[in-house]
């Protein structure tokens, strides 16, 4: 296909139910003169079908179908088939707005734009039908240096703007000259767009939200338990220092958010130990928490940190305090609204 302006790259997955409304909010886009990479990666249900079928009907739709590598190769042999000027990815059980790669192409050609970031909502479902709806923006802005957007860049951070892929149309030559992929890791979103803004120069931001990242599944990746989630939180505050060092950027602004991600964070490590698909004993959760709540790295994040919510003041009272035992009663709470009751612990992880 000539003359294609947007590669559009969706790794998949096990999602034969939720693909299909994926695809389609592709080719209901605006923008026309894009091409869809469906990646298989080894789906042992009817996912790799479903793909073809549309593939089958529509030549801007192709289906690369591989062994199971994960998400971060399924994305990586897709940047390098694809033609297009500007690169987007999205993922399998979510959908797009029918004009936001029109409105992201025109933001990153009037601006000369690597990057173009926009909002995102996030639908939580609590029943079949019912959901609550999270939006995450910041006012739209065209960074005038590279200077000016590292210096505020916390902003974007702050409000989850730069973890993701999926809300950010990327300048197709910008990744593939400096060899930038996904590494092979489980969120392996953060670690890829670190890479992309550590040297980026020319960034753009619109308010306007588009993509619908939708929470529903229980088998996703973002309701799992995970063994090592405290290792790769600590590995990640590691990555963020590294960047703000390289960017020399000290700010007491800059600095104080990167405090207050390292805590509520810390909040989600202890909140993973009470989950119950947590099999560990009780003396080994507060033994681990334990030694969470005591790091030099903890006492530094709770002390500077500063809450944008009192919900977050009172869930860090236990952190300040350095109480094992209360920081496990409250993270048991956590567990508890977060297992039974979705719409309320999505509102108020909305609103921390």
């Amino acid at each position: 296909m000539a003359n294609v302006t947007v590669s559009v790259i969706m790794p998949v997955y096990g999602v034969e139910d939720y693909v299909g409304g994926a695809i389609e909010s592709i080719q209901a886009q605006t923008l026309t003169d894009w091409e869809l990479f469906c990646v298989d990666d080894g789906s042992k249900d009817r996912s790799g079908e479903v793909c073809d079928s549309y593939a089958a009907k529509d030549p801007r739709i192709h289906v690369i179908h591989k062994e199971n590598g994960g998400a971060p190769s399924a994305r990586n042999v897709a940047i390098d088939q694809a033609e297009g000027k500007y690169l987007y990815f999205c993922d399998a059980d979510d959908w797009a707005e029918k004009t936001m790669l029109a409105d992201m192409v025109r933001i990153a050609e009037e601006n000369g734009s690597q990057l173009v970031v926009a909002g995102f909502y996030i639908d939580t479902f609590y029943s079949d039908t019912e959901k609550f709806t999270q939006s995450q923006e910041v006012p739209s802005r065209v960074f005038a240096t590279q200077r000016e957007f590292r210096e505020h860049a916390h902003e974007l951070f702050d409000q989850n703007l730069l973890y993701t892929p999926w809300n950010k149309l990327f300048l197709a030559s910008y990744i593939k000259d400096n060899k930038l992929y996904f590494p092979q890791t489980f969120w392996d979103d953060f670690p890829f767009n670190l890479s992309v803004v550590r040297d980026i120069e020319k960034v753009a931001v619109t308010s306007e939200k588009y993509y619908h990242f939708i929470r529903k599944r229980e088998e996703s990746e973002t309701a799992r338990y995970r063994s090592d989630m405290y290792e790769k939180r600590e590995e990640e505050d590691g990555w963020m220092k590294d960047l703000y060092a390289y960017w020399d950027v000290s700010s007491p602004e800059s600095k104080e958010f990167l405090d207050r991600r390292y805590i509520e964070r810390l909040v989600g490590c202890v909140e993973n130990l009470t989950n119950k698909n947590c099999d560990l004993s009780r003396r080994a959760k507060l033994k681990e928490i334990r030694q969470y709540i005591t790091t030099p790295r903890a006492k530094e994040a709770v002390k500077n940190a500063q809450p944008r919510s009192g919900y977050m003041k009172v869930m860090l009272i236990p952190f300040k305090l350095r109480s094992t035992l209360l920081t496990y009663l409250e993270s048991n709470v956590i567990s508890y609204v977060k297992s039974g009751n979705t719409k309320l612990f999505a509102t108020l992880k909305a609103h921390r």
